[in-house]
């Protein structure tokens, strides 16, 4: 299964699933992630951490091991 890391810049998907237990879990939440919502990928850092994205209408950086939590549909 796919996840916000194998989304190209400039990409956008659908979120399908959230990994994750506790704190991780409810830190993607509180950024508005949740399932069914739209996500597109912004900018990646160099080293790929972290991760510009935009949700809602808002910019948000992701850690990448936040990034592998974020199921995605194919």
């Amino acid at each position: 299964m796919k996840n916000l890391r194998d989304v190209p810049v400039g990409g956008k998907a659908i979120v399908k699933k959230l990994e994750g237990q506790g704190p991780t879990k409810r830190r993607i939440m509180d950024m508005g992630i949740t399932k069914g919502v739209s996500i597109s990928v912004v900018k990646v850092a160099p080293l790929g951490d972290p991760i510009e994205v935009k949700v809602r209408g808002y910019q948000l950086s992701i850690r990448k091991a936040d990034a592998e939590a974020i199921l995605i549909e194919e």
